[in-house]
């Protein structure tokens, strides 16, 4: 299944709630955004709107040149 990828808007925010987001993202590990697109969908899930899960992206550093693939982390038995 393709990626969607995510829509960019500009947003006009008060200044105080910024700030707050910003110092709640801070103590979650989350940028701004991710933080703000979390409120918006743990509000509208308040409200009984279904959504589809988020798509979950790779974390930490690309792997290197020569680096194992993802499946090759699996165990491998020798029978």
């Amino acid at each position: 299944m393709a990626k969607q990828p995510k829509k960019a808007f500009a947003l006009r925010i008060d200044q105080a709630l910024y700030d707050a987001i910003e110092r709640i993202a801070a103590g979650e590990l989350r940028s701004v955004n991710a933080e703000i697109e979390f409120l918006l969908r743990r509000g509208l899930e308040r409200r009984g709107v279904k959504l589809a899960p988020p798509i979950q992206r790779r974390r930490g550093r690309p792997p290197g040149p020569g680096a194992p693939d993802q499946d090759d982390h699996e165990e491998k038995s020798d029978d």
